[in-house]
């Protein structure tokens, strides 16, 4: 089985994903990361180098590539599932998990982030609210198409894990064709 968190940036896709992964039994994988440790460049240093749409090409590659093994927790970046047909290809790969946060609560946890993110850093308080005001409702037409939706601001992985159990005995996903 697999499983895939979306949600925008900051909502605890990484920190929920690793926690999940051991409740499972699972290995983890956080996409920004594989992409980095495939593409031997940061993210944000990708971005200033190439562009987004660059970006978003190598990102689906790497994404696909983690598709491909099983009994995994992968935690996708914020905008991953809003690109090409990704969200597709995750909900015919594994079982996709919302992590929804208030637009309010992401503000919080991306003004103190420690990782820099390529599409919020250096933006003022002001132009950071001003982008999740105007981003967030767009992505999350993507990740509404979620399988299920769990509360970010106090994720239970007990729960959530329960959750995934309930809905992956009641609906095997598609694998995804090679």
């Amino acid at each position: 089985m697999r499983v895939v968190l979306v949600g925008f940036p900051g909502c605890g896709k990484s920190s929920a994903g690793k926690k999940l992964a051991a409740k499972l039994g699972y290995d983890f994988v956080d996409l920004d990361d594989a992409f980095e440790e495939t593409y031997h460049v940061s993210i944000p240093n990708f971005f200033v180098k190439y562009s987004e749409p660059a970006f978003r090409s190598c990102e689906r590659k790497v994404l696909l590539d983690k598709l491909q093994h099983d009994n995994v927790v992968i935690s996708s970046g914020g905008g991953t599932p809003c690109f090409a047909d990704n969200m597709d290809t995750m909900k015919k790969s594994g079982i996709v998990v919302y992590i929804k946060m208030a637009a309010a609560s992401l503000f919080d946890r991306l003004i103190h982030a420690k990782r820099p993110r390529p599409l919020v850093q250096n933006k003022s308080p002001e132009e950071l609210q001003e982008f999740i005001a105007v981003n967030l409702p767009k992505r999350e037409t993507f990740y509404q198409q979620a399988h299920l939706t769990v509360k970010g601001e106090s994720i239970d992985i007990e729960g959530m894990s329960q959750e995934i159990r309930k809905f992956a005995e009641n609906c095997v996903p598609l694998q995804l064709q090679k």
